[in-house]
């Protein structure tokens, strides 16, 4: 069964991988969507573990923990007028020791962080990313190392296509 630990235990080895064999190359961790809580835990653990700080993160369409991700995605909008929707749908995630708390886990990185969100994000809101942004520059000893771009909605990039937005390699480099 996929677990928190596990996730961030895989991108750890493939980390270690990667720079074993990338010699004085950047290592970046980027995730998307649940892919950035994934991220900010590899880093923080990275760093916690072995006092290393990743070269950069990328978080794109973000949330600040997997609780309020999950209160704000689409298919739990019909279920959270019912009485027990937090104990059985939010709380059961922390039973199963899942959490996700990029907002605690980008308040001990000094790397560079780059936060994307589109403004017509219709799985998790903009205001997520903009919360998680305020969580790491209060926290950040060099403000400038976190930055957040957000993307019009005349653009239609929604959740899942800022990467094809031409000028992402650009705002990244």
């Amino acid at each position: 069964h996929p677990t928190e630990s596990g996730f961030t235990t895989d991108v750890l080895a493939l980390y270690d991988w990667a720079k074993a064999r990338s010699g004085d190359s950047p290592i970046i961790f980027w995730g998307h969507s649940l892919g950035t809580g994934i991220a900010t835990n590899a880093a923080r653990k990275l760093h916690e573990e072995r006092g290393v700080q990743v070269d950069a993160v990328v978080l794109e369409s973000p949330y600040t923990n997997i609780r309020d991700a999950a209160a704000h995605v689409p298919i739990t909008k019909i279920y959270r007028q019912f009485p027990g929707f937090e104990y059985l749908i939010l709380d059961s995630m922390a039973r199963g020791g899942m959490f996700f708390r990029s907002d605690k886990n980008v308040k001990v990185l000094s790397c560079p962080l780059l936060i994307l969100h589109a403004e017509d994000d219709a799985v998790l809101p903009p205001r997520l990313g903009r919360q998680l942004f305020e969580a790491a520059r209060g926290a950040y000893a060099d403000k400038a190392k976190v930055k957040l771009v957000t993307f019009p909605k005349e653009l239609g990039l929604g959740h899942d296509y800022i990467s094809s937005n031409p000028e992402l390699p650009a705002l990244v480099k």
